[in-house]
């Protein structure tokens, strides 16, 4: 096989430096084009991974001879044009979570990709995280029993970050979707669909931000078991995703940001109620084994595991939850995303 079998572009080049690296790592692709609209870092971007393409227009990277792999990796509010765009000229596409910011756009995008033939990866990163990977194999070998209760938090510092200031403070930009959907996503990968969500919200660390900084949903997911999702933009604390995951025989505890997991089973209990620890590496932003997958789905014409249907669906629970914590807190029916 070809070892530059696919070249790749990616729009967008601050989310999207880690895709480049990971185009570059994979032994059957090649970076060969880049874009984004700030001069300074496309021209960055362009000196470090020489030789590419450099390009400010979407649409030049697109239509840029042999590319035929593109991650979209721009702000979220631009994935519909740049996908849709991608996805007309035959591009197979990874983009970056959410999907979208809007169930219209999503559906726009599912439409598209169903036209064929090309196929489309959301980029739910989490899934590749080594420790909630052990944490759902676990979890499915019935190592704590029947689940009942999956929480996870999104807990981060825009305040402190390189999100001041620039796309993240976008008011179409709402937390719960923006960075929640990393933990919606996972509890959807977990526990199964989402089915209803009553969601509070408030905002009193960031005050210029101009969207709620703090919400917490409440969803019931199929099988009767109850889901918590935090997001907090502000928190003074570093970044993190706790997760715990309850079942019937046991608990697990753990995150993204640790080199180990931990596991409280009946199964491994030596007449003593505590948790056991398992070591796991550190690969928070795994974007690597994303592509990985990506690329070997594409060789093999096998189904995309994070396909449009799972993006869309996590954008229709994050987005239930918005809608809840406008109204107060009340209820929300979360809108289904079928496949055709």
């Amino acid at each position: 096989m070809d070892e530059a079998r696919f070249q790749a572009g990616v729009i967008g080049l601050r989310m999207g430096n880690s895709h480049c690296q990971g185009y570059n790592a994979h032994p059957h692709c090649k970076l060969v084009a880049i874009c984004d609209t700030d001069q300074a870092i496309l021209q960055q971007r362009q000196r470090e991974y020489a030789p590419v393409a450099a390009y400010s227009d979407f649409r030049d990277l697109i239509a840029h001879d042999g590319v035929n792999i593109i991650s979209v990796a721009s702000p979220d509010y631009f994935h519909a044009e740049h996908c849709i765009a991608a996805l007309r000229a035959g591009k197979h596409v990874l983009c970056e979570k959410p999907l979208t910011l809007s169930l219209e756009e999503a559906r726009a995008i599912i439409a598209e990709v169903e036209k064929g033939p090309a196929k489309f990866m959301i980029g739910q990163v989490c899934r590749y995280a080594p420790g909630f990977v052990l944490a759902k194999r676990l979890i499915d070998d019935g190592m704590i029993g029947e689940l009942y209760l999956v929480e996870s938090e999104y807990a981060h510092n825009y305040g402190s970050s390189r999100g001041k200031n620039s796309w993240r403070v976008d008011p179409r930009r709402e937390p719960f979707i923006g960075g929640g959907c990393h933990a919606v996503d996972l509890l959807r990968w977990i526990a199964g669909e989402a089915l209803t969500v009553s969601a509070f919200a408030n905002h009193k660390c960031l005050p210029d931000w101009p969207v709620n900084d703090c919400s917490v949903a409440i969803f019931r997911f199929a099988n009767d078991v109850i889901g918590k999702v935090m997001v907090s933009i502000g928190c003074t604390r570093p970044y993190t995703m706790r997760s715990v995951f309850y079942g019937t025989a046991g608990t697990i505890i753990c995150d993204n940001t640790s080199a180990d997991i931990k596991i409280c089973s009946k199964r491994l209990m030596q007449g003593k109620l505590d948790f056991a620890t398992m070591p796991v590496n550190i690969a928070n932003h795994n974007v690597a084994a994303e592509i990985s997958d990506f690329i070997h789905s594409i060789e093999n014409n096998l189904p995309i595991a994070t396909n449009i249907y799972e993006g869309a669906r996590t954008v229709a629970a994050a987005m239930a939850a918005v809608e809840s914590a406008k109204l107060g807190g009340q209820p929300i029916t979360i809108a289904p995303i079928q496949a055709s």
